[in-house]
């Protein structure tokens, strides 16, 4: 049985791209049951409606972090998702009991170094120039109600180079996550 996921994004859709490219490809055993986006104006909303992937626009607006993750996790409830997959969602939510231990984010550095509120895209290759270090990668990590705190699943690392500026670390970072989140989602399934 492929595992059924739930995608959050707030912004490309470069890693939904990605997930349905290994889907189709054959190389997942997954299915991707519905996406949430928390904003509307998002390339990732147009990358799941031209996939026909059901897709919701679920921003927080006035509701409490409390509510609206009560309504994301209502939503991935209807879809029977086996599996909630953070993939580019840049909102702190509060994971339903049900859901413990079933929702994975994809983080742009070598945790817990360069994570937390505000670690996200550029600012986290910035920093990892700024701070010299030689190895940065990603880091698959299960959800907790702390911005890039739960146990970690698998780190794929990559050279920092001396020439690297931001987006060139950026693109070799996202070239190891391609294959370490589809990696996580696949030991999640035979678990």
């Amino acid at each position: 049985m492929p595992i059924r996921l739930a995608i959050l994004l707030s912004g490309s859709g470069r890693t939904l791209e990605n997930l349905l490219e290994w889907i189709a490809a054959g190389r997942l055993g997954a299915s991707v049951e519905v996406v949430i986006a928390s904003r509307g104006d998002v390339r990732g909303v147009e990358v799941a409606q031209r996939a026909g992937l059901p897709t919701h626009v679920l921003p927080q607006g006035t509701h409490s972090t409390a509510e609206w993750s009560a309504e994301i996790f209502a939503t991935c409830r209807a879809a029977k998702a086996d599996l909630v997959v953070m993939a580019g969602f840049l909102k702190l939510v509060e994971i339903a009991a049900d859901f413990a231990g079933r929702v994975i984010n994809i983080h742009p550095a070598l945790l817990p170094a360069f994570g937390g509120k505000g670690f996200h895209g550029m600012h986290v290759h910035r920093s990892v120039l700024a701070r010299g270090c030689t190895v940065s990668g990603c880091t698959v990590h299960l959800v907790d109600n702390e911005y890039d705190h739960g146990r970690i699943i698998l780190q794929k690392t990559v050279p920092v180079l001396p020439d690297d500026t931001p987006e060139s670390l950026a693109a070799r970072v996202f070239a190891v996550e391609c294959h370490a989140l589809p990696e996580a989602i696949a030991r999640f399934s035979q678990s």
